[in-house]
């Protein structure tokens, strides 16, 4: 299983290189978002163990190495795995994409078995985390039977251009990212924001936000 380790420490990172299973190899190793986003092209891996706080970039660590990175490979997985144990920092991540969330006080073989899950699309938390993770996604019921009423106005191509509008994509990324062209980018953005009765992509952002969509 090919896994890159993200992290600006370096002995950290030879430590952690050095705990891993066996099933596990190391690509690459990175110290900052420009080097993980360079790597990331060059090795294609499997998974993608980061901090969350790293240099570089344009200043939004793990997360902006997440989101940047997907516009490129979609397929990969993301694990985080950060000395922080903050609710801002675990739910960052996540909402930038991340499968998982666990602290550096994890073992080698906690660390090896967190990445095998998330390679198979499983979502993994440090035991003490996942309080975050339910607070911050698990909506009430009826918080969830509104946004499926919403979400229901949309086409499954609107949704998927709601979503990436919301999470801060230009135009011409989301026309990449889709494979449609600019002005068909423009045209469901419009539609997106007449249907759901908002008048901009700030306010797309904020009530994608607040219905735990990102």
């Amino acid at each position: 299983m090919k896994v890159l380790i993200v992290d600006d420490h370096s002995i950290f990172r030879s430590g952690l290189r050095a705990d891993l299973a066996e099933f596990i190899e190391v690509v690459g190793e990175a110290a900052t978002v420009d080097e993980a986003l360079a790597l990331i092209e060059q090795t294609s891996p499997e998974v993608v163990l980061l901090d969350v706080h790293l240099p570089g970039g344009e200043g939004g660590g793990g997360a902006e190495v997440i989101r940047r990175s997907a516009r490129l490979l979609g397929s990969i997985r993301f694990l985080a795995l950060s000395v922080s144990d903050s609710a801002e920092d675990v739910v960052g991540v996540i909402r930038a994409g991340a499968r998982g969330y666990i602290t550096k006080s994890s073992s080698g073989a906690e660390v090896s078995r967190a990445v095998a899950a998330v390679a198979a699309g499983d979502a993994v938390f440090s035991p003490r985390l996942a309080g975050f993770v339910l607070d911050a996604f698990g909506a009430v019921a009826g918080e969830q039977a509104e946004t499926s009423d919403e979400l229901d106005r949309l086409s499954a191509r609107e949704r998927e251009v709601m979503r990436l509008i919301a999470r801060g994509y230009a135009y011409k990324e989301v026309a990449a990212d889709l494979f449609i062209s600019i002005k068909t980018v423009e045209t469901h953005v419009s539609a997106v924001l007449r249907k759901l009765q908002l008048s901009s992509r700030h306010e797309l952002t904020a009530w994608a936000l607040e219905r735990k969509l990102l």
